[in-house]
């Protein structure tokens, strides 16, 4: 009965210090199949896209404790855009978790028991200096190694030369983390929709140097060109998630 507890039961609540997300465009036909029963796949054009997140979080902790009761923990994702309709018509706009990493052997048990996030223990440092903001992500299966720069002061910075969108109103529309995240449960055919709550979010673009990223080099992924297509930044925001709530596929509460 362990996909109960996977259900994101525990509502969090902490502080981004920073968070930098890197949104990459590849064909739809390679993501289409990462996208589970009950979800439709977020695109633009011929594309679909990956965010590769990540954040500096501070005093993370359940929603019923104060900040004094959290820890800091740095976090690393990889998810595809996606939509979920309702039986109403709503069009629910989110992210589908394909793999997560952190700095904490607790936010791995305690991430994988509670939820789908799928963690893993990697080595992870984050420096800001001046206006430069560099993550490093050394993944224990050296499947989703990362180094970037980013450059905060270039911000509001133009499109990547490579981005496949015609401005940055639709680029900022694929700027995750977006409201919702969904996880499909098989056992009962349903999807898991975790609400965020944020506050002052307001992402800037900025320009990055990308200089190692080896999680497109493995499985669906091989062979496959990833373009970047844009990548913001935002700090000292508020942020949190609700507890999950199970849907049907067809989109109706339970």
């Amino acid at each position: 009965m362990r996909h109960l507890l996977q259900r994101h039961p525990v509502a969090i609540r902490t502080r981004f210090a920073h968070s930098l997300v890197l949104t990459y465009a590849l064909p739809s036909a390679v993501l289409r199949p990462l996208v589970p029963p009950g979800l439709e796949l977020d695109t633009y054009g011929e594309h679909g896209f990956v965010a590769a997140a990540l954040v500096d979080t501070r005093a993370l902790r359940p929603a019923a404790l104060p900040a004094r009761f959290g820890a800091d923990y740095l976090l690393t994702g990889y998810r595809v855009f996606t939509r979920f309709r309702t039986p109403g018509g709503r069009v629910m706009r989110g992210l589908r978790i394909l793999r997560s990493d952190t700095d904490r052997r607790l936010m791995v048990l305690g991430g994988n028991l509670l939820t789908r996030y799928n963690y893993h223990l990697a080595r992870i440092r984050a420096r800001a200096e001046g206006e430069s903001l560099e993550f490093r992500v050394d993944s224990a299966d050296g499947r989703a190694d990362l180094h970037v720069r980013a450059d905060l002061g270039s911000a509001p910075a133009p499109l990547p030369a490579s981005s496949p969108f015609a401005d940055a109103r639709a680029a900022r529309r694929f700027a995750g983390p977006l409201p919702y995240t969904f996880e499909y449960e098989p056992q009962t055919r349903s999807m898991i929709v975790i609400k965020a709550f944020r506050a002052h979010w307001d992402p800037q673009p900025v320009s990055v140097d990308v200089r190692r990223l080896t999680f497109f080099d493995h499985g669906p992924f091989a062979g496959t060109r990833p373009l970047l297509a844009n990548a913001f930044h935002v700090a000292d925001v508020e942020y949190g998630w609700e507890r999950g709530l199970r849907r049907t596929e067809s989109g109706s509460e339970r």
